[in-house]
């Protein structure tokens, strides 16, 4: 597995893997707009020419997001989401944030247990925040990671 710098020039690839990871996966469109907005970046991982995982975040001032990180059915249980989200940190803590958050449907074990792993804390539950169509809703856990600025 290999993990380059994604942009908005990478747009087909990142809607390529997030298509892998949900069933309602964001367009080829949306990651060029987002990417050209301020403050995107991002990760694709690579198995050999096919991409595998992807993760979209945004850093504005001290607070950075993970907007969306998808990883290949085939390719879980392997670290291509905690490679992806370390990266993803990384570049938040390098940017100068101090805190990065997401949300996570709380019915999404592997998620979840990866980003407990990477010490984010339950900071809060958004009630219906996933529309599963027919299926209802889901809840979501908002989750925070204290960033504490990069070592000297």
């Amino acid at each position: 597995m290999k993990l380059t710098p994604a942009n908005a020039s990478d747009a087909a690839a990142l809607a390529q893997a997030h298509g892998l990871g949900f069933d309602d996966p964001w367009s080829e469109a949306s990651f060029a707009e987002l990417f050209a907005g301020a403050g995107a970046y991002g990760f694709l991982a690579w198995d050999e020419a096919r991409p595998v995982g992807m993760i979209a975040c945004r850093a504005l001032f001290e607070d950075a997001e993970v907007l969306t990180l998808a990883v290949d059915p085939q390719a879980r249980g392997r670290g291509v989401g905690r490679a992806l989200l370390d990266a993803a940190v990384l570049f938040a803590r390098q940017a100068g944030a101090t805190a990065m958050f997401l949300e996570v449907a709380v019915d999404n074990a592997p998620a979840l247990s990866l980003y407990l792993h990477a010490g984010f804390v339950r900071a809060g539950l958004r009630k219906d925040y996933y529309d599963r169509g027919a299926g209802g809703s889901a809840d979501a856990a908002a989750m925070r990671l204290d960033l504490p600025p990069p070592s000297p």
